[in-house]
């Protein structure tokens, strides 16, 4: 049958320029192997017996090895039909791969109608443990795009396009010698599905930059595909986009430096996606201004990152009420208005644009040095916990994120984002635009979080399918929407702060949508872990994505968990300082450099699910002990749990520090939290000394609770009166 297989691969090879990498990796599994492969369509099984070597043993659904259509094709190939109701068959490969032999299986036992990875049964897993056979993981990319997967109307399909397998090292399944019977095949099917996934994340190309990823994504889903919509209602298609990016950018360039550091002072809308990518066509770096900071916050941006040229819009300026705002950064950066360019540009620019967008990838490379590792964006970050920095993440990071995203969760080009976070947002920028846009997800963007009225009516107009939101944002749409605005929402994900158990409880009780909480930080682009749908534990953050590293070193004074570091491809190039402007300051935390120290405590328990403790910052040592203000909080949320809270840390002179609770309760007082406490058998120096009623908690521009703020509000309150509990303005 060897040269059956020549012609095959000779066929293949001519019609989809079939790549082969690291053939040699199975060579190192040895004669007993079980292959396992992700499962795009028809072909994968044709393409396996072809281009890998030596005899292969295809385990096999009876239904499926029955079928007449496939019989022709398991004649010229050995097949081990599986009855998945038959736990002898399992045992059967068992044996037989306790021959010194090798199997292929697909572990998530059809094909994918989504494009992503499907559920991963726990068999293959059990029988890799139980006949100490090593796995190898082969990616098949590319099949997915011809008329024989199972993605028609989700993508845009082609005969031929190239196919792409990759063969990973061998590994090894090996739960603990502990663990028995039904825990042990759970223990092996969650190590299979983790190499399936890794395996997935692991061949990601994400060494590229962003327009090179653009221009593939317009290759795949096609340029007529719309991918871009505002409240404008006018939506852009890939190629317009394009077209409007090289348009715009050649502008910009004409008055500015490779590398140089832009700022872009815009709202979530078409306009600043096509000036966010005519700056990345060029080899400029997009600094995204957080125009909640005040003028101040923003002036001092600019010194910290060297931006000599900040790009707005008129109508923006006027209707976010920034004019004044405006006035003063034109005193430090020249202000440029969108509005100034649109007037200029003659036809024939906006004709040699939109031919040009055909040459797109040779503009970028004459252009560009096209480095992955180069700087993409500067960020700024919150400025939660002290003043802000700049943030500087590589082309490499957020792809990289990207793809530890998508290989997690099953996002698809029929899929429809709302995004109303700013896109000085990392949340709202790497999770809400990129991750979509380089997917073929249509998004429309929405100016601004806070309008709760709006927000789902625009949710229910568009059929979206996946939202991104703080806490707070969604706490505020679930007061106010219809319970049919969410209709279509498929999935909601949370992240930038705690996901309090009553935003939870009312979305899946009003909506019946489940909210999955994620955690991470500006600094790793953002996303560090997330649950999702097919691992979702409420009241943890999920677990780390493919490709993180992490290390817990103990804190003196905490039992539980430990100060989290982290490093892998999504962590920041570094940070710029305002007493160091425009010098770049790489991660190096206790543990050695490219480390990120998050200033988070947590915990992890055996599956893999983090648990936010609460920052480090956030701790408060009273008579000797340390208390968590992120636990005082939700216990305080437990007593009340209509209304926001903050607990922030005052000195004490007796005990050293006293916690002060600031809350939107109206009528809230001390013996509530103790009466709580004593039932709860929760330690009295977890409840709050001192209790201020507060109409509205401070925010920031991203959602979070502005600490600061409410720590110097606390402040002045005792100031005035130590025993007050009148309601702060």
């Amino acid at each position: 049958m060897e040269w059956f297989k020549k012609l095959l691969r000779v066929v293949l090879t001519t019609l989809y320029k079939v790549e082969v990498r690291g053939l040699e990796n199975l060579e190192r599994a040895g004669p007993r192997a079980l292959i396992i492969a992700n499962h795009t369509s028809f072909l994968d099984a044709v393409l396996l017996t072809a281009f890998l070597p030596g005899e292969l043993t295809f385990g096999v659904n009876t239904h499926i090895a029955n079928n007449r259509w496939f019989k022709p094709f398991f004649a010229l190939t050995r097949i081990f039909p599986m009855d998945p109701t038959n736990p002898l068959s399992v045992k059967s490969l068992v044996r037989y791969l306790k021959g010194d032999r090798r199997a292929v299986i697909f572990p998530e036992g059809r094909i994918t109608v989504t494009g992503s990875l499907m559920k991963v049964y726990t068999g293959p897993g059990m029988v890799a443990d139980r006949a100490d056979a090593p796995v190898v993981p082969v990616r098949i990319e590319g099949a997915q795009f011809t008329p024989f997967s199972r993605l028609k109307g989700r993508v845009r399909l082609r005969w031929f396009p190239k196919v792409t397998l990759t063969i990973l090292e061998p590994r090894r399944i090996d739960p603990p010698q502990t663990v028995r019977g039904r825990d042990r095949r759970k223990a092996a099917g969650k190590a299979l599905s983790d190499i399936m996934t890794e395996m997935v994340f692991a061949t990601s190309d994400h060494d590229r930059t962003l327009f090179q990823s653009l221009l593939d994504a317009r290759r795949v889903h096609g340029g007529r595909h719309h991918i871009v919509e505002d409240i404008q209602r006018r939506p852009l298609s890939y190629h317009r986009l394009i077209a409007g990016a090289l348009t715009l950018g050649r502008r910009l360039k004409a008055d500015s430096e490779p590398g140089e550091h832009i700022g872009l002072l815009l709202p979530s809308s078409n306009t600043t996606v096509v000036t966010f990518m005519g700056l990345q066509a060029y080899g400029r770096v997009p600094a995204m201004l957080n125009y909640t900071a005040g003028a101040k916050g923003m002036i001092a941006a600019c010194e910290t990152a060297r931006i000599r040229t900040v790009v707005t819009s008129r109508r923006f300026i006027e209707a976010a009420r920034l004019g004044e705002v405006a006035a003063m950064l034109g005193e430090h950066a020249q202000i440029v208005y969108l509005e100034d360019f649109a007037a200029q540009i003659s036809a024939f620019e906006k004709l040699s644009g939109w031919v040009g967008a055909f040459f797109a990838d040779v503009l970028h490379r004459r252009h560009t040095s096209r480095d992955p590792n180069a700087p993409a964006v500067i960020l700024f970050t919150s400025g939660s916990e002290g003043t802000p920095k700049g943030v500087v993440l590589s082309h490499a990071n957020l792809l990289a994120n990207r793809d530890q995203l998508a290989a997690r969760v099953d996002f698809s080009a029929q899929d429809i984002i709302l995004n109303a976070l700013p896109l000085f947002h990392s949340f709202g920028l790497t999770a809400g635009t990129l991750l979509p846009l380089f997917s073929g997800m249509k998004i429309f963007f929405y100016p601004s979080p806070l309008h709760y009225r709006i927000v789902p009516e625009i949710a229910y107009d568009v059929n979206a399918t996946v939202m991104f939101g703080t806490n707070t944002f969604l706490a505020g749409y679930a007061r106010f929407a219809h319970p049919y605005d969410f209709y279509s929402v498929r999935y909601v994900f949370a992240g930038a702060e705690k996901l309090a158990k009553e935003t939870r409880r009312v979305w899946s009780e009003k909506f019946g949508v489940r909210i999955f909480e994620g955690y991470g930080a500006t600094e790793t682009s953002p996303v560090l872990a997330a649950n999702t749908p097919m691992e979702n534990r409420p009241g943890s953050v999920g677990r780390f994505l493919p490709g993180v590293d992490y290390r817990l070193e103990p804190v003196p004074g905490v039992e539980e968990g430990g100060r989290l570091y982290v490093a892998g491809p999504n962590i920041m190039l570094g940070y710029l300082l305002h007493e160091a402007p425009g010098k770049l300051v790489p991660p190096a935390g206790a543990v050695g450099a490219g480390w990120y120290d998050t200033g988070d405590i947590v915990s992890i328990d055996e599956e893999g699910f983090v648990t936010i403790l609460g920052r480090a910052k956030r701790f408060a040592k009273v008579g000797g002990e340390m208390v968590s203000l992120t636990a005082t909080e939700e216990m305080v949320a437990t007593v009340w749990p209509d209304a926001a809270h903050a607990v922030v840390a005052l000195p004490d002179p007796l005990k050293g520090e006293q916690l002060v609770l600031l809350t939107e309760h109206p009528e809230a007082e001390r013996a509530p939290l103790q009466r709580h406490a004593r039932s709860q058998g929760i330690a009295e120096i977890t409840v709050p000394k001192k209790v201020l009623p507060i109409k509205h908690l401070p925010l920031l521009g991203t959602g979070k609770l502005d600490y600061p703020a409410i720590k110097a509000a606390a402040e002045a309150a005792l100031a005035e009166s130590p025993a007050t509990v009148e309601v702060l303005s």
